[in-house]
């Protein structure tokens, strides 16, 4: 029987009762459960709790309930554990999850009977490097940005692809995306959506100041760098949007394709597209 993790964003106010729910299921149902240990107690199911970490080693697959952003940190916490993510859409808008609370019974008989495909989406691995020193390496599921601050001047950013030339782009920054995070910060700046099986990365510039600076479609199979550059300090590095580092001129961000890759559980044929047309569009069927 197979062992399902269950790790759950306590900020959600219906995390609690959601997550109690789905134990239940599962263990009527005859499944092993392991639950995030933040959540255990709550339920009072202290005997269920494991670290995240844990979850990942032991369990067969994860259902992750909370928004795009708890499922974005789940996907780079398992990095590498080829571990299959199932997403319960807790948030507002749910882009990556595949089911919403009320489809729990469904889920659990679809789960527990093999009855779903896995969707594999790439990740990026970045790595900023500062006078020739790698400060540190990162990896993410839907994009790396590099920005300026709030209130600053524009930033240069300098773009090669390998040791080629691309363009230099003077703005608020640029984007670095995976085709899953082409419908999140990238589509906001003017990027095009992209199906999730196809392979490449997409560079979106924020705000050039140009009438000519487009997104750029490049190849998976290669690696960008980009060179940054300002007359003040106030620029930053964000992994997902979620956590950042502070840039200085000079700095050398290298961004490629990670070897890891998240695999979504998915069911619903079409689903990319139906996504599309009802959660970014506002077409309700």
């Amino acid at each position: 029987m197979k062992k399902i993790g269950i790790i759950a964003n306590k900020g959600k106010p219906e995390a609690r009762i959601v997550a109690r729910e789905l134990v239940y299921l599962l263990e009527v149902r005859g499944a092993n459960v392991l639950l995030d240990e933040t959540i255990a107690s709550d339920l009072g199911r202290a005997e269920l709790g494991a670290a995240i970490d844990d979850i990942g080693n032991q369990a067969d697959l994860v259902c992750v309930l909370g928004g795009d952003g708890t499922l974005l940190g789940i996907a780079r916490k398992l990095a590498g554990r080829s571990i299959p993510i199932f997403g319960i859409n807790l948030g507002t808008l749910g882009f990556l999850s595949e089911a919403e609370p009320e489809h729990l019974p469904l889920a659990v008989d679809n789960l527990l009977s093999g009855k779903y495909d896995i969707e594999e989406r790439a990740m990026l691995e970045a790595a900023l490097v500062r006078k020739g020193s790698t400060l540190g390496t990162y990896t993410a599921m839907n994009d790396i940005g590099i920005a300026k601050g709030s209130f600053c001047r524009i930033i240069q950013c300098a773009v090669y692809l390998d040791d080629e030339y691309v363009a230099t782009f003077s703005g608020d920054g640029v984007i670095v995306s995976t085709p899953t995070g082409s419908t999140a910060y990238s589509l906001s700046a003017g990027g095009p959506i992209v199906a999730p099986n196809v392979d490449m990365l997409l560079l979106t510039p924020v705000a050039p100041h140009s009438l000519t600076a487009r997104p750029m479609v490049l190849s998976g199979n290669q690696t960008i760098r980009v060179e940054v550059d300002a007359i003040h300090q106030e620029m930053g590095l964000s992994i997902d949007g979620q956590f950042g580092y502070r840039l200085e001129g000079g700095d050398h961000i290298y961004i490629k394709k990670s070897p890891y890759v998240t695999p979504l559980i998915k069911w619903k044929k079409g689903g990319f597209f139906e996504a599309i047309r009802t959660k970014l569009q506002g077409e309700w069927e």
